[in-house]
Parts: structure tokens; sequence; C-alpha cells
């Protein structure tokens, strides 16, 4: 795990905070990969069910025209929020740089929701709301995308420490 790792996961995070949240969860949690404390509490199974249902909620809000904005408000603090803890739950800092992690993570994340968010308007508007459900979905493949690009590779380069274990 490293710094790159963290940073690139966030990126998606800008997206839907949930995409690269709930894969990371799941592999902490069967052991996959490994997430240093606090951030292994994303494997527990209660953080598990709620970022699942979240994940749910985004996605379903996301590809409905006027729903999508008010979604995309509430998301203009829990989509960069993602983006830091993810920074720093990959990139296996700890304490030391923390804070500049936390904020590269944080502007990361944000920055693509500011994209996102001011872009949707436009698209709904300009579409009379047909383009939501399909500019939803190319958002939310290309984050996936980058989210298994980046797990893959964080998992390769953690293998080499040893076989993971399951809980």
């Amino acid at each position: 795990m490293d710094v790159l790792t963290g940073l690139t996961l966030a990126a998606p995070a800008g997206v839907n905070a949930y995409i690269p949240l709930l894969p990371v969860a799941l592999a902490e949690r069967f052991g996959w990969l490994h997430v240093d404390a606090p951030y292994n509490m994303l494997g527990s199974w209660w953080a598990i069910a709620l970022v699942g249902v979240l994940l749910v909620v985004e996605v379903v809000a996301d590809n409905i025209p006027a729903v999508d904005h008010a979604n995309d408000a509430v998301q203009t603090v829990v989509r960069p929020a993602a983006g830091g803890l993810l920074a720093m739950a990959a990139s296996g800092q700890g304490a030391a740089g923390s804070a500049l992690l936390l904020v590269a993570g944080i502007l990361i994340a944000g920055g693509v929701h500011a994209v996102k968010a001011s872009a949707r308007p436009a698209v709904n508007v300009s579409t009379a709301g047909i383009g939501a459900p399909v500019v939803s979905t190319i958002e939310d493949a290309g984050a996936l995308v980058v989210r298994a690009v980046v797990i893959r590779r964080w998992r390769r380069r953690w293998r080499g420490g040893g076989a993971p274990t399951p809980r």
C-alpha cells in the first residue's frame, strides 16, 4: 500500500463515495487486503452493510433527474470525506504525514465531485432529464474501472507479504 494508491482511490470517491469504499471494506473483511487501524473498521459487517445500503441509495438517486441534484448537494460533504478516508486507509502511512494526505484525498475527491455536480444540471436541462441515467451509468462505470485497477494493483503488492487469512 502506498500514497499513490490512496490518492488514486480518492478520485472515484468524488463520483460515488461508495463505489471504492465497498470493495475496500469487503477486501479488508475477507483478508484480501490489509488496512491499518483505525481504518480497518471498514471491514466490520456493520460498516459493510451501511456502505452497501448507501451505495444502492446513491445509485438510484443519481439516476432520477432533480433527485440527482439534491443527492449531489448532500454528497458535497460525503464524497470528499470518503476520498480523504480512502487516501488515509490505502496509504498505510498512519499518523506520519496524515494531515497532508487527508487534505490531498479530500481535494481530489472534492474536485471530481465539483465537476460532476456542476455538469449534471446542464445534462438534465439539455436532455430534458433523459440524459441523467446515461451519464450516471457512464460515471459509475468509470469509477468502477479506476477502482478495479487500483485495488488489483494494491492486492498484488500486498500479497507479496504472505497469504491472506479470512476472518
